[in-house]
């Protein structure tokens, strides 16, 4: 059994969010909830990809509501 914590710091200010879900794929963690960032820049209405906050990571912004998060897992 692996321990399931998240690899997402204080940062991202995720771990509380209502609504979210941590999905562990081997070596890899996919993370979904609702998106409460402020963005100062246009984003695609459809989808939207940027780098995460920290190294490895990468952000899918669905629909300009949903985030979904692609990183590497810590054990």
């Amino acid at each position: 059994m692996a321990n399931l914590h998240s690899t997402f710091n204080a940062d991202y200010g995720l771990e509380f969010t209502p609504s979210s879900s941590l999905i562990r794929l081997g070596v890899r963690e996919i993370f979904v909830c609702r998106d409460t960032r402020r963005r100062f820049y246009k984003t695609n209405p459809i989808v939207d990809f940027s780098t995460g906050l920290e190294r490895g990571h990468v952000e899918m912004l669905l629909f300009r509501r949903w985030l979904v998060i692609f990183s590497k897992a810590r054990y």
